[in-house]
């Protein structure tokens, strides 16, 4: 899977009645930049009124994303996979970043913890953020063009 991180600007109404030009970060599934710029047109055209533009576009170093539809932010785990050089004995470390939906960070750690299981690489975790990402929309397999109808 290819991640890409999409930014849509737009203006948004805001809760107080204002209207603010915003510049919103999505992740989208997709094979290529041309084609996660067309998912995310495709993904937020029902959701927002009046003119939008896709200010950047750009490949992630996301490995894996652990889901929790219940959960209304997404957190940026940094894991070291820890491996031993066999023929040195020395140890080595591989990062790899994993996207985590979950309310607060507790549950960021504990969703991390139980996508973990069953895992059997030693790894220690580096850290924990909160990432500005508004939603993350997974490939849509097995979907026919409209033209092909």
């Amino acid at each position: 899977m290819n991640w890409f991180e999409c930014k849509v600007r737009y203006d948004k109404m805001m809760e107080n009645g204002l209207v603010k030009k915003v510049n919103e970060p999505y992740l989208v599934d997709a094979l290529s930049f041309t084609e996660a710029e067309a998912r995310i047109i495709e993904e937020q055209t029902p959701f927002i009124s009046g003119e939008f533009s896709i200010s950047a576009v750009k490949r992630t170093k996301i490995s894996e994303i652990f889901w929790d539809d219940t959960a209304d932010k997404w957190w940026l785990v940094k894991v070291a996979f820890i491996t031993i050089d066999e023929k040195t004995a020395a140890e080595k470390k591989s990062v790899s970043q994993i996207l985590v939906a979950a309310n607060n960070l507790r549950e960021a750690y504990d969703n991390f913890m139980e996508g973990m299981k069953g895992t059997l690489a030693d790894f220690e975790i580096q850290s924990i953020a909160e990432t500005p990402l508004m939603d993350v929309y997974k490939a849509k397999l097995g979907q026919t063009s409209a033209a092909a109808e």
